[in-house]
């Protein structure tokens, strides 16, 4: 998740899932109702849950701040700051952002059911002490699942909420017949995290991820648009949940820690991110080289960043807190918690499709991981990775594959094998100015 992938939108929001993804959204166009039911936000909250949602809430639409939430994405895309992904730039015939406003992809959405679904779990944070040699991977792509069989397979969570958006689907047109729907998990032309903060189920950070009280930022959003008009609930002595949202405040306060904390300076101003400089991004979302002055701050992350969520506050007070029921779809798997950046690299590129067909990891591609993975390997100050990085520069950049994610590997290591050759250099010079002593 997420701006890009774990996805991020009508306000510049840093990568939490990764990016555009083909047949992973649901749609049903039956003829439209003369006098449609109306929504009922409880109905609706009671089956996410039921579905196997975290928490959901409803929003009518337009909601009340979309066209600045609009204004904010137009500007953001102005100053350039989406990087490659262009696929946040499309526009209509008028030249707005598809993105910008629902109604220019959806002029028939009526409602919007966000759902959350936590993925937060008792494994390490990223900021925790770690072994030199091992890696890391964002909290939210080191899912896994268990088969009828006992086998545990990687799990990717736009497939895994999709399904139980389908199963919500089904069960509001059970309750109130035909009407037309999509569903969407980070693939579509929709602004999740404006639309919950619309739906009462948290606020933008100052790292622009969206807080929950309760569950933190550890979030996942999934959307169901739907044509039902939202109904009207006047009385005072309505149940809450069926009462219109009440926005959730900012409780942020004057806490910068995720601002401090981002290696590359990604977070540029309080709720301001430039992806050009998010790790999330940098691992997964651009293709070709790094700048060295990047790469120097990028650490071990090989795939993703949970920094600014990890120094947060508000995730903090979880990690000290029991640890929630597992999801059973969502569990991590223990391999990718820390793994060693010796068995990174020696996969192959069979053994990498086997480890992460059906992860968000795939997203990255081969060389794009292994291009991570370089990076990595050099910030790591670990000598022993010098053959590694040697054998993979032998490997002339048209025998690696594409050549802008080959180029990108070739880059990553030719500048971490100079790295560590610097450090053995320097290292082997302060030894013989103490023996001469």
């Amino acid at each position: 998740m997420s701006l890009y992938a774990k996805g991020r939108e009508a306000v510049p929001i840093k990568l939490q899932n990764s990016g555009p993804r083909t047949g992973q959204e649901s749609s049903v166009e039956p003829t439209p109702q003369a006098d449609p039911p109306r929504l009922s936000r409880d109905v609706a909250r009671s089956l996410a849950l039921k579905a196997g949602f975290t928490e959901a809430g409803v929003v009518s639409l337009p909601h009340e701040k979309e066209e600045r939430d609009a204004s904010r994405f137009q500007q953001w895309l102005k100053e350039g700051r989406a990087g490659t992904m262009s696929y946040l730039e499309r526009t209509d015939d008028a030249g707005a952002p598809v993105r910008s406003r629902l109604r220019i992809p959806f002029p028939w959405a009526q409602s919007a059911i966000l759902c959350s679904a936590s993925y937060n779990g008792s494994q390490p944070l990223s900021t925790d002490h770690a072994p030199s040699d091992a890696g890391w991977i964002a909290r939210y792509a080191q899912s896994g699942r268990t088969d009828p069989d006992g086998q545990r397979r990687p799990s990717d969570y736009h497939k895994i909420l999709l399904k139980r958006l389908h199963a919500l689907e089904a069960h509001l047109h059970q309750e109130y017949g035909a009407f037309e729907s999509r569903a969407y998990v980070d693939t579509g032309p929709v602004v999740e995290r404006s639309l919950a903060v619309a739906a009462g189920l948290g606020w933008q950070a100052k790292n622009t991820c969206l807080i929950h009280p309760k569950h933190g930022s550890f979030t996942f959003l999934a959307v169901l648009l739907t044509s039902l008009p939202v109904q009207r609930v006047e009385a005072p002595t309505a149940p809450p949940a069926a009462q219109a949202p009440a926005p959730i405040p900012d409780r942020c306060g004057s806490c910068r820690r995720c601002i401090e904390a981002c290696p590359t300076n990604a977070l540029i101003a309080p709720y301001k991110m430039d992806a050009r400089l998010c790790i999330s991004y940098l691992t997964i979302e651009h293709r070709g080289p790094i700048e060295p002055a990047l790469m120097e701050q990028m650490g071990r992350q090989v795939f993703g960043c949970d920094i600014c969520q990890d120094v947060c506050p508000w995730n903090l007070k979880l990690s000290h807190s029991p640890a929630p029921a597992p999801d059973p779809g969502l569990t991590p798997r223990p391999e990718l918690v820390n793994p060693t950046l010796d068995w990174l690299s020696s996969l192959t590129e069979q053994e990498f499709e086997q480890s992460f067909n059906g992860s968000p990891v795939r997203r990255a591609g081969f060389l794009g991981l292994r291009r991570n993975i370089a990076i990595a390997m050099g910030n790591s100050g670990q000598r022993r990775f010098i053959a590694q990085l040697r054998a993979w520069l032998r490997a002339p950049v048209s025998e690696t594959g594409a050549h802008e994610t080959g180029a990108g590997l070739h880059a990553a290591a030719e500048w971490a094998l100079k790295k560590l050759e610097d450090r053995s250099s320097e290292n082997q010079s302060e030894i013989r100015s103490e023996e001469e002593k």
